[in-house]
């Protein structure tokens, strides 16, 4: 790997970094200080503000093309401006499972008019969408969705339950699996669909998390007519019974590193080892000071993987290794922080917040039971 940056890209960090730290200042001032967490009705209203600053100056999808309103920046400028972000302290995204888990589907199996109707309005925080997978029988096991679509003229009717759907109390459109062959099985007669929150017999049922956030939602659909052009360039994504293929493209995205760049996690290592210098003793800070080095090997572990992807690789069944290492490494560097902290844990809210949310990592997007056989499968070619 080349590890060295080129001028232009120096100079695009610099761009980034210095708007970052300008507009979100301004941000903050606008919402009265710190927000509310983005799980939250007020959180969420305050991030999209936040958002959509960001569109307007073409950051919030720096690596889309210019048309769609991004800055067609290449794969290395969105991890520097990824690095930049999480250094200047810059919010969680809200539009995450939109941007970086649909987005790259519509980019892949989309059509034009998809394209054209769906991402810039998914970028601008105009449409908000929300993950169908897990069901209340198929959560890691996402092949045995139950919720079904039947094709009648004009478009589908929707029955059945999702469930975990996160912050879908606020969003207007989700996407998500629905079996469409009553008489298949498994991953075969499956078809993605993309679902507008407000169609008749759709309802969103919200529900508080113990930490107190509401984000979380239940979508129950009861004979609900989905029609053809209930979205731009409409509402299959894929081919009909085609949408295993297209599931595991989106789960790759969200195993792999467009959910959880490694600036998100090289940040908190650098607070971790400033806590550290601060409350320490020896066993802690070699603690902190290992947490960090993991922060720092997943950083070349993601330049391998664009270096690969640069060359025209698909990230394939390698994302799994991916999720196990950055769900693990998340865990690890605020376990390490609340045992600096020690009795004072409960009373540090930002790190002792971090750490309920890290714990649900090795969870979401398939637990690391399932990326284990994974890798041991189809990366090291084990018998199953």
């Amino acid at each position: 790997m080349d590890l060295t940056w080129s001028a232009a890209e120096d100079a695009f960090r610099a761009e980034a970094r210095a708007w970052l730290e300008a507009n979100l200042a301004a941000w903050r001032a606008d919402v009265g200080g710190e927000p509310a967490s983005g799980d939250t009705r007020e959180g969420f209203a305050q991030h999209l503000a936040w958002e959509r600053r960001l569109f307007a100056d073409r950051w919030a999808a720096v690596s889309w093309p210019v048309e769609h309103g991004g800055r067609g920046a290449s794969l290395w400028e969105w991890l520097l401006f990824e690095e930049e972000y999480y250094r200047a302290g810059c919010p969680p995204r809200v539009t995450q499972n939109g941007i970086f888990l649909l987005a790259p589907s519509i980019f892949e199996f989309g059509t034009p008019e998809q394209q054209a109707g769906i991402l810039a309005r998914m970028a601008g925080a105009e449409d908000l969408w929300c993950q169908g997978w897990s069901e209340p029988n198929a959560g890691s096991d996402l092949a045995s969705v139950a919720s079904r679509a039947r094709r009648v003229d004009g478009g589908w009717v929707l029955d059945g339950q999702k469930t975990w759907t996160t912050r879908g109390a606020f969003c207007t459109h989700l996407f998500g699996l629905f079996r469409t062959d009553p008489d298949s099985a498994r991953h075969k007669g499956l078809t993605y669909l993309l679902v507008p929150l407000d169609t008749p017999g759709v309802t969103v049922r919200g529900f508080g998390r113990l930490d107190g956030d509401e984000g979380f939602a239940e979508v129950s659909l009861d004979e609900a007519f989905l029609a053809d052009d209930a979205v731009p360039g409409g509402v299959v994504l894929g081919q009909p019974e085609g949408g295993w293929a297209v599931a595991m493209a989106t789960a790759g995205s969200e195993r792999g590193l467009t959910l959880r760049s490694p600036g998100r996690f090289l940040a908190t290592a650098e607070r971790l080892l400033a806590l550290a210098q601060a409350k320490g003793d020896t066993v802690l800070r070699r603690r902190a000071a290992t947490a960090w080095m993991h922060a720092q090997a997943y950083q070349q572990q993601t330049l391998a993987t664009v270096t690969k992807l640069a060359a025209g690789a698909k990230p394939g069944a390698e994302a799994s290794l991916t999720k196990l290492w950055w769900s693990e490494l998340d865990i690890e560097l605020h376990e390490v922080a609340l045992d600096l902290l020690g009795s004072a844990a409960e009373l540090e809210g930002p790190w002792s917040k971090a750490w309920q949310f890290a714990l649900s990592g090795p969870i979401y997007a398939g637990t690391n039971e399932i990326q284990r056989n994974i890798a041991a499968e189809r990366v090291l070619g084990l018998p199953r």
